[in-house]
C-alpha cells in the first residue's frame, strides 16, 4: 500500500427537504384542515478515526464526499426521509485542517474519535406546524435549510513514542530493523528511506513505538532533498533519537545541520527531549572512536551513546534511556489517581 500523509477533500452536507403545504380532503370529513408534513433533514459529514489504517491513500482516488438531501414532506402528515450521513474513515493521528491550511479543526488521536465536519440542513416545516387558534387553514410551508459546502485538508501524523532523526545514511533504518520487527529498505546509497516506517521496540519487558523518517540534509527547510515534509510524523513523539554517522569526518557539522533543520521547522520540535548517539562504531578503531565521540559531546553539550545497529553494541543502553523518558511522559499524561476514602 502506498503511503500518503496529506490529502485535500471536498465535502458537502445534504440540504433539508422542503415542508409540504397540503390540506386533508376526504369524503364525509367536513373540516379537513392542513396536513402537510415536514421535510427530512439532510445528511451530515463526519470524520472518524479507525483501526487498521496507516495512510490516507484512499483519499487520492476519491476527494468528493456529498451527503444526500432530505426528502420533501408529503400530505397526510407524512415527514420526508432524512438523508444518510457520510463518515470519512481516517487513520489514528489524522489532523483535520481548514482550507487555509492553518486553522486546526480537529486532531483525532484515539480510535473511535468522531468530529462533525458539515451539519446537514434542517427539514422545512409543513403547513400543519403553522395551525393555530387564529389561523385554522395556513398555507405557509418552509423550504429546507441548505447544506454546508467546504474544503478541508487531512494530514496524517503517525503516533509514535520515539522518533529517529539524522542525515541520510546515518543508519536509522538499520537501527530500526535491529530493535524491532520492522523491515525498512536498507542500502548503501542516500535516501533509501522514502516514507516513514514504524516499529514496535521491546526492552526489559516493556514496549514502545519508534518512527523512522527519511533523512534530512542541509537546506531541507527550503525544500532540498526530500525537504522537511515528514518531520510532522515525529512531532507527537515524547523523545527524539539523533543518530550521527560515526564514519563521517565532519561529526560536529553533521550534528549541527540536523539541529538547524529541526529549529527551522518548529521550535517545539527542537525543544523536545533528545538523545544523541554515535552510530556505526563497529567500523571505527578505539582511537578514532574516542576522538569522534569527544567531538560530538562537545558539539551537543551532553552525553553521547556509542552504538552499532549492526552488532547491537550499546543498543540496549540507548533503548533504556529512551524508555525512561517515554515512561515519564506517560505518567505526566495519565490522570491523577485520587485516594479512595469511605
Amino acid at each position: 500500500m502506498k503511503f500518503l500523509d496529506l490529502a485535500k477533500v471536498y465535502i458537502r452536507s445534504g440540504g433539508g427537504g422542503a415542508g409540504c403545504s397540503s390540506f386533508r380532503r376526504e369524503k364525509f370529513i367536513e373540516f379537513g384542515g392542513p396536513d402537510g408534513g415536514d421535510g427530512g433533514n439532510g445528511g451530515s459529514v463526519w470524520a472518524e478515526a479507525v483501526e487498521g489504517l496507516n495512510t490516507l491513500i484512499d483519499f487520492r482516488y476519491q476527494q468528493h464526499f456529498f451527503a444526500r438531501n432530505g426528502q420533501p414532506g408529503m400530505g397526510s402528515q407524512r415527514t420526508g426521509k432524512s438523508g444518510e450521513d457520510i463518515v470519512l474513515k481516517v487513520p489514528v493521528g489524522t489532523e483535520i485542517i481548514d482550507e487555509d491550511e492553518e486553522t486546526l479543526i480537529a486532531d483525532l488521536t484515539e480510535v473511535g474519535q468522531r468530529v462533525l465536519l458539515a451539519q446537514g440542513g434542517n427539514g422545512g416545516w409543513g403547513n400543519l406546524r403553522f395551525k393555530s387558534s387564529t389561523n385554522r387553514a395556513p398555507s405557509r410551508a418552509n423550504p429546507g435549510q441548505e447544506g454546508v459546502e467546504r474544503t478541508i485538508w487531512l494530514r496524517l501524523k503517525l503516533i509514535a513514542d520515539a522518533g529517529l532523526v539524522g542525515l541520510p545514511n546515518a543508519g536509522k533504518s538499520t537501527f530500526l530493523a535491529a530493535v524491532s520487527n520492522a523491515r525498512p529498505k536498507i542500502a548503501e546509497y542516500p535516501f533509501t528511506t522514502l516514507v516513514p516506517n514504524l516499529g514496535v521496540v521491546g526492552i526489559d519487558g516493556k514496549e514502545f513505538v519508534m518512527a523512522d523518517i527519511p533523512g534530512l540534509i542541509e537546506g531541507a527547510s527550503e525544500g532540498r532533498g526530500l525537504g522537511d515534509l515528514f518531520l510532522g510524523h515525529v512531532e507527537r513523539c515524547a523523545v527524539l533519537l539523533h543518530l550521527v554517522d560515526g564514519t563521517s569526518s565532519t561529526i560536529a557539522k553533521d550534528y549541527r545541520t540536523i539541529l538547524q533543520e529541526l529549529e527551522a521547522y518548529s521550535e517545539d520540535l527542537v525543544a523536545k527531549p533528545r538523545i544523541t548517539a554515535l552510530n556505526k562504531i563497529d567500523a571505527l578503531d578505539a582511537r578514532t572512536l574516542a576522538n569522534r565521540r569527544r567531538s560530538l559531546e562537545k558539539a551537543s553539550g551532553g552525553a553521547v551513546f556509542a552504538i552499532s545497529g549492526v552488532t547491537g553494541q550499546g543498543v540496549p543502553e540507548v533503548l533504556r534511556a529512551l524508555f525512561s523518558i517515554i515512561a515519564e511522559g506517560r505518567r505526566e499524561a495519565a490522570p491523577e489517581e485520587r485516594e479512595w476514602r469511605p
